[in-house]
């Protein structure tokens, strides 16, 4: 039986435990200014990402925003991870870790960021197109935000995680693309990574029912090939196993008493850069 508990905003940060955490307006506004720190970063980096330009550049930008707003990259130190941001791409599915290689006309990537702010994470990723770009991989960076907005849509009181996860599969499995299962998102908030898990793929009607005050990430993470991973070498990277496309984005919201609130949301309008 799932576990619910109503905390605070200045409870003390326990370790995830598999107990769904409740949060009030405290929590909801921590969300929001660490949320739209997040948003801000990722709007800055729309004019960066182009050919030439290596994804260590792109982390030293994540990191000069993040320290000048007085946050702290989440990911750096995390795990002995050495970096603010994870850049994958094309067939990098995730945990992509920035480097001296530049971009290429063609490519496209996913940033992820998390600053803390305050205490409180703002996770978020988008997909950034490089350049001349051609119509397969487009056509599977728009299925992927389409598919976060319609697993968004069925975050609302009552529901199950069940059917975000099974919105998310049946928009993606429609255009013939899979949906990796060995990643998922999670709850967030003064933890990183906290209960529940949240798979993006699986039957309407399963899993935790959402509740208001529940506050967590929803990041597909589509293939066009088979949803199979593996993890490289260093210990980070994730890869499609058959080397086709992967495309994610990603939005940490807080559900309210009528839906979500979505809380890395682009000021600018920029969730999708391309567009």
């Amino acid at each position: 039986m799932t576990q619910y508990i109503t905390v605070a905003a200045d409870d003390q940060v326990e370790a995830k435990n598999g107990v769904i955490k409740l949060h009030g307006p405290e929590a909801f506004e921590g969300m929001r200014r660490a949320g739209r720190l997040a948003a801000e970063i990722l709007d800055g980096l729309a004019e960066l990402v182009k050919p030439g330009v290596t994804t260590q550049a792109i982390d030293d930008f994540v990191f000069s925003e993040m320290r000048r707003a007085g946050a702290t990259p989440a990911t750096l130190g995390y795990r002995g991870y050495t970096h603010s941001c994870c850049t994958s791409i094309n067939h990098v599915i995730c945990h992509g870790i920035p480097a001296d290689k530049a971009l290429k006309d063609g490519d496209i990537v996913n940033i992820d960021v998390t600053p803390i702010v305050d205490g409180w994470h703002g996770d978020s990723s988008r997909m950034y197109l490089v350049g001349d770009v051609g119509v397969k991989a487009r056509r599977l960076v728009d299925t992927a935000y389409e598919c976060l907005m319609i697993g968004l849509e069925q975050a609302r009181p009552g529901n199950r995680l069940g059917d975000i996860s099974a919105a998310i599969q049946r928009h993606a499995e429609k255009h013939r693309y899979s949906v990796v299962r060995d990643f998922c998102g999670h709850g967030v908030g003064r933890l990183f990574h906290d209960s529940p898990e949240v798979v993006h793929a699986g039957r309407a009607g399963t899993g935790p029912q959402l509740r208001p005050g529940m506050i967590f990430t929803v990041e597909p993470m589509i293939n066009i090939g088979r949803p199979d991973a593996k993890i490289l070498d260093d210990g980070w990277t994730a890869v499609t196993r058959d080397r086709q496309l992967s495309a994610q984005f990603e939005h940490s919201i807080g559900i309210t008493e009528d839906g979500c609130e979505i809380f890395t949301l682009s000021p600018a309008g920029l969730d999708r850069p391309y567009a």
